[in-house]
């Protein structure tokens, strides 16, 4: 009799929020993120637009809206008198809703103008076909969504091919010689085939670089305090092993020999490292931009 297969945690909505705020308190990411929009991006955005009087973005899987925003800011510091058509694209209902409220409580954005659409990443390509329109894109950002597509590849492809001659596409994904990466060896056991959870920047360098389509990469250093995953039964422990592997009660639903593996995997020296008795586990992130 064949196992039932592993539910990936991204389908249960809550517990996956209740995993992703734990991850966002023990890791660097979004401070790291911030350091990025801030220091490193306002110089490409400074790039687009191409002196128009609207600058058309593009945010796919946009969250809570709170790295849109800082994007966004930086963009009106390079361009001050021109006008923003901000497209969002995220499935998360409640997502799109902490979005909204974000807006309705961040003053100057009267320039902005906001069209959400609650749909995935391949729903919006099908709509964005139906409205049949010619409208171009100055900056689209997918950052940490191409793992939840099934053709990470088709996705870039289609998303670049909405871009003005100028324009800029920024893709944010773990980086191929992160903590995360090693994982890969439990694809079959843990993954969704659905979807492209084990995705890294070097898939998408050898995608660019096949096609001959020039880049620029950026290293975001960024770690993860996974000290009681090591600890059986611990609550915050466990939770993070569900984000950490994407599947739904993780130790509950695989076998003790593959959570064994696992969790001995996430302790070696290519994952991870120890600093006063805590296991910091390497998530670091690349950010590839490039153009049309």
């Amino acid at each position: 009799m064949m196992a039932a297969p592993l539910k990936t945690i991204v389908k249960d909505y809550t517990r996956y929020l209740q995993a992703f705020q734990l991850f966002l308190e023990r890791s660097s990411e979004h401070q790291c993120m911030r350091e990025f929009i801030q220091k490193i991006l306002p110089e490409i955005l400074s790039s687009i637009g191409n002196g128009k009087d609207t600058i058309n973005v593009l945010g796919v899987g946009s969250g809570a809206g709170e790295m849109d925003l800082d994007m966004l800011h930086q963009l009106r510091l390079k361009h001050p008198d021109a006008k923003v058509d901000n497209e969002v694209v995220e499935p998360s209902g409640d997502m799109l809703h902490r979005y909204k409220e974000l807006v309705s409580k961040t003053p100057d954005l009267d320039h902005i103008t906001f069209r959400f659409n609650k749909m995935t990443s391949s729903e919006f390509e099908e709509n964005w076909k139906q409205r049949n329109t010619d409208k171009k894109m100055d900056f689209i950002h997918l950052i940490q969504m191409l793992y939840y597509v099934k053709h990470p590849e088709a996705t870039i492809e289609f998303f670049r091919s909405l871009l003005n001659k100028d324009g800029k596409l920024l893709i944010i994904v773990v980086a191929g010689d992160s903590g995360w990466a090693p994982l890969g060896m439990y694809h079959e056991e843990i993954c969704d085939n659905d979807l492209s959870q084990c995705i890294t920047t070097d898939h998408i360098q050898e995608f660019l670089d096949t096609r001959g389509i020039p880049y620029s990469k950026y290293r975001l250093p960024t770690e993860l305090d996974i000290t009681e995953c090591f600890t059986p039964g611990d609550e915050q422990g466990e939770l993070l092993l569900d984000f950490i592997t994407e599947v739904e009660d993780f130790s509950k639903n695989v076998s003790p020999e593959l959570r064994a593996g696992v969790v001995q995997l996430l302790k070696q020296p290519e994952c991870s490292r120890e600093e006063n008795g805590r296991i910091m586990l390497d998530t670091s992130l690349e950010a590839i931009i490039f153009g049309a």
